[in-house]
């Protein structure tokens, strides 16, 4: 599996307007739109997994494609080093 990065998203985007629109490129594992951890409004990025020739096939169609008046910024997702320190409250 492969995740994908999605930024640029309207905020009104729901998991189920991104998954349909992935799903036309081929078979989505899961769909995480991520939320402001505060506030709980969207952040307007999340991550697509997908089979590696999907993904690919993915990142060709739909980095910047308009949706919701936004272009889409669509590419492979880097993995985040997690610090060892404490959490934000």
């Amino acid at each position: 599996m492969t995740k994908l990065y999605v930024g640029n998203l309207p905020f009104s985007a729901s998991e189920d307007q991104v998954r349909a629109m992935f799903a036309e490129i081929g078979t989505v594992e899961s769909v995480a739109l991520i939320n402001d951890r505060d506030t709980g409004q969207p952040r307007g990025f999340g991550f697509v997994q997908m089979s590696q020739a999907d993904s690919a096939r993915a990142i060709h169609a739909l980095n910047g494609k308009d949706f919701g008046g936004r272009p889409l910024r669509v590419n492979a997702a880097q993995e985040r080093e997690r610090s060892g320190g404490p959490r934000r409250h």
